[in-house]
């Protein structure tokens, strides 16, 4: 569904159908519903609806994906993670309606908010910025009553671009839609793709717009597909005016234990598991991360797949993926942090179980179990 007042209602209307019945219209209801009102609105016109014209403008795009839901839905019921999932994106749209953004299209778990798109603000960007701090807060409130239904907790990383783009009308008069394509829509998948759990990345076109109205974390370079040049990057911490500051480091909270844990890995490049597996140890584990030891390098955003074994409970993690936010050099060995971005419930149970019983071994025994 896109941006036009006829859209607007629709999106309302299937917010409203999916919260009373817990099923979303399929696209040919949606494409019937779409065409009643906007016809009931005098909004479809001579060319079937295409009122856009392509024209080259500055948008703000939002992409904000759902980390490790794959993960949890192989072991939930469909109508669990159906009905879960149109809870997290119908709160989403809330959220984005209420900073009178637009939705430009869900795509799985994941969701595409533009800001300037088509009609262009004086304060495009900070709405953008308030709107992604607002939906991290609110991802707080959905994993409550998770938690109260049995449900594992979701995660949401959030990257943000701000650049030109050709926006307009693209279809015929039996389907259309309005979007944005252009480099700078690509980027901004980029950039949330290198955003953790929790996370909001902002380019620096973004930042450039917003330096005084945002508190951020240092410049990051990032090399990304397209790019000859590396990327600058900051992580948005707060909008200190608004009272708004993004929960991150709360969430990420939990014990570091020392332990020597075998361990290894494999780096995963284009959603592709490279078959060369890379051999090391943990040196630290917490509930949403650790640090491995390896004798081959490895960089700052490496996807990985992680395989090992945990003790006392005879249970083999086999299906965590994570990605490095730090190396650095030790010696003759190379120390990486790592930062679990999808889990399945039951290793993410057991992992935090054993940091949990390895915290109550240090307390009642004044020693650490480095060396299990």
């Amino acid at each position: 569904m896109k941006d036009e007042p006829g859209k607007q209602a629709i999106r309302s209307l299937q917010t409203l159908i999916a919260r009373e019945t817990g099923k979303t219209l399929d696209q040919h209801a949606q494409r019937e519903m779409l065409a009643i009102v906007r016809r009931a609105l005098g909004l479809e016109g001579e060319a079937g609806g295409l009122n856009h014209p392509f024209v080259r403008r500055e948008v703000t795009i939002l992409i904000a994906d759902l980390r490790g839901f794959t993960a949890i839905t192989s072991t939930l019921p469909t109508e669990t993670v159906i009905g879960m999932l149109n809870r997290c994106l119908g709160k989403m749209n809330e959220v984005v309606s209420s900073y009178n953004g637009v939705v430009d299209k869900f795509m799985g778990d994941s969701i595409m908010v533009l800001f300037g798109a088509p009609q262009e603000h004086p304060d495009d960007v900070k709405r953008a910025l308030s709107c992604a701090i607002e939906m991290q807060l609110v991802m707080s409130d959905i994993n409550q009553q998770n938690q109260q239904d049995g449900i594992p907790e979701l995660f949401m990383g959030i990257g943000i671009n701000t650049g030109s783009v050709m926006a307009g009308q693209l279809g015929s008069h039996f389907y259309s839609e309005y979007t944005v394509i252009g480099e700078e829509v690509n980027l901004a998948s980029r950039i949330e793709s290198f955003s953790l759990r929790g996370q909001i990345l902002i380019g620096e076109n973004t930042f450039d717009r917003c330096r005084d109205f945002v508190t951020t974390g240092e410049a990051m370079e990032v090399f990304v597909k397209g790019k000859p040049q590396p990327v600058r990057l900051r992580e948005l911490f707060a909008i200190p005016s608004l009272g708004l500051a993004v929960k991150r480091v709360e969430m990420r909270r939990s014990h570091r234990l020392l332990v020597n844990l075998p361990c290894s890995c494999q780096v995963v490049t284009n959603k592709i598991v490279m078959p060369k597996k890379i051999s090391g140890s943990i040196r630290d584990m917490g509930y949403h991360g650790m640090l491995f030891e390896t004798d081959l390098e490895l960089k700052r955003h490496d996807e990985l797949k992680l395989d090992f074994d945990i003790p006392l409970m005879d249970f083999s993690v086999t299906d965590v993926y994570a990605k490095v936010i730090q190396c650095s050099r030790n010696k003759d060995h190379y120390l990486a942090g790592i930062e679990f971005t999808s889990i399945s419930t039951d290793a993410n149970m057991k992992i935090q179980l054993f940091v949990q019983l390895l915290a109550i071994a240090e307390q009642e025994y004044g020693v650490g179990l480095n060396g299990i």
